[in-house]
Parts: C-alpha cells; structure tokens; sequence
C-alpha cells in the first residue's frame, strides 16, 4: 500500500481526494498547511510514496514548498494541482520541482492515472536496475539514467525531477538539431502556447550546472540565437539502451 500525503486547503477537496485515493488502495494523510508539509517532509522526514500538493497554500505556498523539498535532497514525487492551466504557471511547478501538475478542476480518472504514474516511477527509482532492463541514455562521456532520474557525470552523480529528466532526453535524441523553446513546451510536456515563453531557460541554466564543466561557458548544451537550444552532435553513436516499458 502507497502512503500519499495530499496538501490541500479546501476541506471538500481534501476529503474527496482522500475518499477515491483510499477507495484506489492508497493509504492517505491530508495538510492543510504549506509549513506543517515541510515540517513533515524535510524536519520530520515522514516518509511518503507521493505528495499531492495544491499551489496555492496558508504559510508557504506549494512552490515554496516543493522547493524546500529539493533544496533539502528530498525527491518524493510531487503532483502540483494549479489554479489555472497557463503555461507560465504549470512552468513555475515543473521549475520548484515538482514532477507532474494538473490545473483545477480536474477529472478523477486524470489524476488518479498521474498518481498511479508517478507511484511506478518512484517504485523503479527504487530498485537497482539490472543492464536488460535499466533505460540509459550516454553522450559526451554521461550517462542519464530514466528510470533512477540519475545524471552521472563522471563520478558525480545529479538526482533530477521528471522534468529536467525529461527535457534533456529530448535534447539528447534530438543532438545536433536546434529545437525551440515552443518545440520543448509541446513535444515535452505536452503544453500548448500561441506564444513563446522565456521561463524555459531556467531549466536549461540548471541542466548546464550538472552537466558543463563551465556552466557560464556551455560548450554541450548550446543557445541557438533567436531558435532555442541544441545539445552539441555527437561524434559517433553513443550507447542508447533505452527501452519500451
């Protein structure tokens, strides 16, 4: 049985969320409270399966929150429930580090299928991979690991959320192919804008840290002026042991 602790202000959202996510097999402790879930999560270390967490809290709201959690190396899976579906807001919960939103109101089904997602994703990250079975992805001497959400960088090793996973696969299999930020909205995560947006780039400065040996002077991960960005073309075909699930 999963452990899932929904943060959560409105009591008839609490309490509906906690009646269908026990009535799907999940054990559920419901916060009302954006400092108790830090307390809980980061001083306490209550351990959790999932959190979901509403973006807009008493006390810290949920992207204050989120954050905290990642500041402080905690990577529980976290489902961001925003107010509203804009893409600067959704990016704004992918960019504290959560690992999955849906804007309100949302469908029942929806968001139990994110849960049950994020709660098998967790359950890989747990269990050491075997070399048949394990989805890595290796360019210019790194290895990214999908299911750990692991960078290795030589003999560092960079835990990631599901976004900053996702977002440099792509850039990955696209190398040498300069993609655009509304490419990346789009393709990625599966956002759609009639217009460009710039909040993107805080994720790319992210991915630099882990992966250039002089973030301000990326010669990897590329700015392509006026399209968006490019992961330097590989050499030769580097190992892609990827694999259908």
């Amino acid at each position: 049985m999963s452990r899932i602790l929904v943060v959560e202000d409105e009591e008839h959202i609490a309490q509906g969320l906690r009646f269908n996510l026990e009535a799907d097999g999940h054990d559920v402790v419901i916060d009302g409270d954006g400092d108790d879930a830090v307390a809980r999560l980061v001083e306490r270390h209550e351990p959790f399966d999932a959190v979901i967490l509403d973006g807009m809290l008493p006390g810290r709201d949920g992207y204050d929150v989120v954050r905290a959690l990642r500041d402080a190396g905690e990577y529980v899976p976290v489902l961001m429930l925003t107010a509203r579906g804009r893409a600067e807001d959704v990016l704004r919960g992918f960019e504290s580090g959560a690992d999955d939103y849906l804007p309100k109101p949302f469908e029942l089904a929806i968001l139990l299928a994110r849960v049950r997602g994020l709660l098998r994703r967790h359950r890989w990250a747990r269990v050491e991979p075997d070399a048949a079975s394990s989805r890595r992805l290796t360019f210019h001497g790194r290895t990214l690991d999908l299911d750990a959400l692991e960078l290795h960088v030589g003999s560092e090793r960079y835990q990631l959320t599901q976004m900053e996973s996702d977002l440099l696969a792509y850039l990955i299999r696209n190398n040498g192919k300069a993609v655009s930020r509304k490419a990346i909205l789009e393709d990625v995560w599966s956002l759609h804008e009639d217009t460009d947006t710039r909040a993107i780039d805080n994720f790319i400065v992210r991915l630099r840290r882990y992966l250039e040996d002089d973030p301000t002077r990326p010669t990897l991960l590329l700015t392509v002026r006026g399209v968006g960005y490019k992961m330097e073309k590989l050499d030769a075909p580097e190992k892609d042991t990827t694999k259908a699930r």
